[in-house]
């Protein structure tokens, strides 16, 4: 194993080992650690015919004190069983859920990177429908799997800001469908819109409501949110939005420090009023906004060389509280055995 952990980009790289569950008649059974990044799948399978597939994501953190620590798993857990329930899946318990991270990145703790260099263990636990199926129905047969990878942030620069785009004629997600869990299908949907913003020099895009499109939901792989010009934390209230791991993280440092917090419908024509707008998500806590465009309408928001102060005060926060550079007063991390 040759690592350079100061250069490590967001994208695939094997390990060691991922571990692998199977669902079938009523129960899971213990998991098995696998050294083969592969696995043999029924052509009938119903994660392929119709989209019975969940997916969370996560990360295991180098700390300053030697550990190596998990950031908040029970919320990824809880999600994953929110998103299983709607599918029609079996939901995988918490202690099973924790557990099977555990085992794998301690098998694979060679690659966590370490304390310093910036990078982060991502945790990728994978729920689907192995039995096959040509009706549309349910399987009954699953497989719950969990692998890892040494990773950099999604979006080079840390706290660089960046800008983005709405491309009119495509929704992330119906108001009543599947946009408040993470099922697979959401992400094969947002993949054209992300292509064409980026074709355009964008590297995120923005979605808004599907309804009248005129309200913000989210970011193409992440929440959105904002800060008045009188520091109120905002970010939108909607049906069709992903619950955020990182938002609710964010939402709860705001609330310490004494920052209002308001969940609403956010009107596209409020953006030009804020003071700091940014994108949060696992894979970079946070990601400042510069510019929104929206047809031939420029938007400028924030500062155009630097994160604002109370996005950059929070985001510290995460980071330090992840790494183990500041108590974890809510009891957030947890350490792998």
């Amino acid at each position: 194993m040759n690592i350079d952990w100061n250069s490590l980009d967001f994208q695939y790289l094997d390990t060691k080992s991922h571990i692998r569950y199977n669902w079938q008649n009523g129960r899971w059974n213990d998991g098995t650690l696998y050294t083969e990044p592969v696995l043999n799948l029924h052509i009938g399978a119903t994660a392929l015919h119709y989209g019975q597939s969940a997916f969370e994501g996560l990360k295991a953190f180098g700390c300053k004190d030697g550990k190596v620590r998990l950031f908040r798993p029970d919320e990824n857990a809880a999600r994953m069983a929110s998103t299983a329930k709607r599918l029609m899946m079996p939901v995988v318990p918490e202690t099973m859920f924790i557990d099977a991270i555990s085992r794998v990145v301690s098998e694979n703790v060679d690659y966590v990177p370490p304390y310093g260099a910036g990078g982060s263990l991502y945790i990728r636990p994978i729920l689907f429908g192995t039995g096959p199926r040509i009706g549309v129905e349910p399987a009954d047969e699953y497989t719950f799997l969990v692998l890892v990878i040494p990773v950099g942030d999604y979006y080079k620069g840390g706290l660089t800001p960046v800008s983005a785009t709405v491309i009119d004629g495509y929704d992330r997600s119906a108001p009543q469908g599947v946009g408040h869990v993470k099922v697979a299908g959401n992400y094969a949907a947002s993949l054209e819109p992300k292509h064409v913003a980026q074709q355009h020099g964008y590297p995120i895009n923005l979605f808004l409501d599907a309804r009248e499109n005129r309200y913000v939901d989210e970011f193409g792989t992440a929440n959105f949110i904002a800060i008045t010009q009188d520091g109120v934390y905002v970010t939108p209230d909607s049906s069709s939005i992903l619950p955020s791991v990182t938002n609710k993280t964010l939402i709860a440092l705001a609330e310490d420090a004494g920052i209002p917090v308001e969940r609403r419908r956010i009107p596209f024509d409020e953006i030009e009023t804020f003071a700091e707008v940014a994108a949060c998500g696992t894979a970079v806590v946070i990601t400042p906004i510069n510019r929104i465009v929206r047809g031939d309408r420029i938007i400028d928001v924030g500062s155009r060389e630097g994160c604002g102060p109370i996005c950059e005060r929070l985001y510290h926060n995460v980071r330090g509280i992840q790494v183990g550079e500041l108590p974890d007063e809510h009891g957030w991390t947890r350490e792998t055995s």
